[in-house]
């Protein structure tokens, strides 16, 4: 199964608030991004990922972090989103996103989850946190993943050791408080989102 944007990194911008989104999603993608998570323990979500959908939603895969429960997923449906994530794997919330049509990465850390996440029809994981866990960790589960599934490494990912987590059979990543921190400069926004677009084409070839 390909991830189904033309780079395979997630932009999470936790703690965004909504009169921030707008400019700060549109630096990440000025830079080359095509997938953007804000996820549901930022400040008034509920306004900012319907304004983010309607004004990008036809140019990159908007959509919602930290989805924990199936009404969550309900309501994110309802404001056009089609990307999930979670921390954790809530089959229920599996199933519900897959159900609208809605692209699914759910957080892992074991085989267990990884297999409970796929049968309830996830079409991506993260490992989570990547950090505490290494490269060498991701590349012996990828052992016995199925290999067209696209695993994503988030928590811990920066630009200058974006390459390890490619070399140990990641696609790609979801990048958190390297590329966005709540209150930064948009300026400050687009030139870590540069750095980590040009850090994944470097790592890539």
């Amino acid at each position: 199964m390909q991830w189904q944007t033309n780079l395979p990194l997630i932009a999470i911008l936790r703690g965004i608030t909504p009169d921030e989104a707008i400019a700060h999603v549109g630096a990440v993608l000025d830079a080359g991004f095509d997938a953007v998570e804000i996820p549901l323990n930022s400040p008034e979500w509920e306004k900012s990922i319907p304004a983010v959908v309607q004004v990008y939603g036809d140019r990159a895969l908007i959509g919602a972090g930290t989805v924990l429960k199936p009404e969550q997923v309900d309501q994110l449906a309802q404001m056009g989103c089609k990307l999930i994530v979670t921390p954790n794997i809530q089959p229920e919330v599996i199933r519900r996103a897959v159900s609208y049509g809605m692209t699914v990465c759910p957080g892992c850390a074991t085989a267990s989850e990884a297999f409970n996440a796929l049968e309830a029809g996830a079409q991506a994981l993260k490992i989570f946190p990547s950090s505490a866990f290494g490269p060498a960790y991701i590349k012996a589960l990828k052992a016995v993943l199925p290999p067209e599934i696209p695993v994503f490494a988030v928590g811990g990912v920066t630009p200058e050791n974006l390459g390890q987590w490619l070399d140990a059979g990641c696609v790609g990543a979801g990048l958190g408080s390297d590329l966005y921190r709540a209150g930064q400069t948009v300026e400050r926004t687009a030139q870590q989102a540069t750095a980590f677009v040009k850090a994944y084409q470097e790592a890539a070839k």
